[in-house]
């Protein structure tokens, strides 16, 4: 089945406290990481760039376990989300205004544990977490 829409985005982690934190963003009941649509003559990873830029302010992004991504199943009348996991080293988060909302498309932002990430994620976006946490769990 081909899908209609391609949203990439970036798994965010920074180191703190002896373990992982994962940065997710809240619309309203849903948590999930920053992505959107890749945009025409647009590579994924050049879209999953500019998307954690425009909704996180982050620009500090080390894809230190490559360039391998996660794609989820369709999802939302066809989409299907693409993730790549990169460290940071920002702390400050700042949610970008999207220009056909006249505000952040985002509620809220919070660094996670793995667990906290979890617990709050939906089915689609734990997958994503799993497959995070093996890359993460490498040596």
């Amino acid at each position: 089945m081909q899908f209609k829409v391609l949203s990439s985005g970036v798994i965010p982690v920074r180191w703190d406290n002896g373990g992982w934190r994962y940065l997710l963003l809240r619309a309203y009941q849903y948590w999930d990481f920053p992505k959107g649509r890749t945009e025409p003559g647009e590579t994924p990873l050049q879209a999953a760039l500019r998307e954690v830029r425009e909704e996180t302010g982050l620009e500090d992004l080390d894809f230190r376990w490559g360039y391998d991504f996660f794609e989820t199943g369709p999802y939302a009348r066809g989409k299907v989300a693409r993730y790549y996991l990169a460290e940071t080293r920002q702390t400050q988060v700042v949610l970008g205004i999207a220009p056909e909302l006249g505000r952040p498309e985002h509620h809220e932002y919070r660094w996670m544990t793995f667990d906290e990430a979890y617990g709050l994620a939906a089915p689609r976006v734990r997958r994503v977490l799993n497959w995070s946490r093996k890359l993460l769990q490498t040596p």
